[in-house]
């Protein structure tokens, strides 16, 4: 099937809906279902939201935001307290299944209110093969998965964005701040506020695709690997390290292996995956 054959499926399915919340976050996937969804059954038929949290940058917030004002669509903020829930701050291997399933009931009863009986997320094809327990709230909560029901993998979603001249198209993906704490530590807004601090200092420094990983008192850099001696090489070597330090953590890091996004999942078993997928 073709390209265009899949959003033609993908315009089929959002008609099904009718009226639509679209989980919205200014990454690219949900980005552009958000404007497939305005282009396809129009502007007073979709609602956006997004989730506003510790775990969210303030850079991407307002990244977010610009966007939707760039597509022409008023985004509602939702204030989301996932912290309060022990199934979230515990921060184990189902973490995201807790902060998704946080974040669909309360955008589900922020539809009702406005009349909008259906929630969609940018679930994407490639995610059924990636560790995403956030699928699974999708589907305890009868989140739609539009995108990936209509086949369209992450290269389809960012052709078709260049195409609809969507400026993520080419946006690194930038999940949650959660997601670089690793599994077992507690999530706080202190250990959240570290990670994006140190981030928000390295992209100071031009630093494009990269993560801070949290592991209690050290922080491991991860950047592209053609970026490690970068890293390393002063004046960047030493203000890295004076500025991370003055956040909290005592031992500063780069990972040889180079940035892959969800390192971290690397550490758990396959019991553990298939536990809570």
């Amino acid at each position: 099937m073709s390209i265009e054959a899949r959003y033609s499926t993908l315009q089929q399915i959002l008609r099904s809906y009718g009226k639509v919340v679209v989980a919205y976050s200014g990454g690219v996937d949900s980005t552009f279902l958000l404007k497939a969804a305005v282009e396809t059954v129009g502007p007073d038929n979709v609602l956006a939201c997004i989730g506003v949290s510790g775990s969210l940058a303030a850079s991407q917030h307002e990244q977010a935001m610009a966007i939707a004002r760039d597509i022409g669509v008023p985004v509602r903020q939702v204030a989301v307290d996932e912290l309060d829930d022990a199934g979230y701050s515990a921060n184990k291997a189902d973490r995201c299944f807790h902060c998704k399933s946080h974040l669909y009931r309360l955008l589900i009863e922020e539809g009702k209110r406005a009349g909008f009986n259906t929630v969609v997320c940018g679930s994407n094809l490639d995610d059924k093969d990636d560790y995403r327990p956030g699928n699974r709230a999708a589907v305890v909560f009868r989140v739609g998965t539009p995108l990936m029901d209509a086949g369209l993998t992450k290269a389809d979603i960012r052709q078709l964005s260049r195409c609809m001249g969507l400026r993520t198209a080419d946006l690194p993906a930038s999940p949650c701040l959660a997601s670089r704490v690793s599994y077992g530590l507690e999530i706080t807004e202190e250990r959240l506020r570290q990670v994006e601090e140190a981030e928000a200092f390295l992209r100071s420094l031009g630093f494009v695709g990269f993560r801070v990983r949290h592991h209690g008192d050290i922080a491991r850099i991860e950047v592209a690997a053609g970026d490690v001696p970068k890293v390393a090489a002063e004046p960047a070597r030493r203000q890295i390290a004076d500025k991370l330090k003055g956040l909290g953590f005592k031992f500063v890091t780069v990972d040889l292996t180079g940035f892959r996004s969800g390192s971290l999942n690397e550490a758990l078993s396959a019991d553990e995956k298939s536990k809570y997928s």
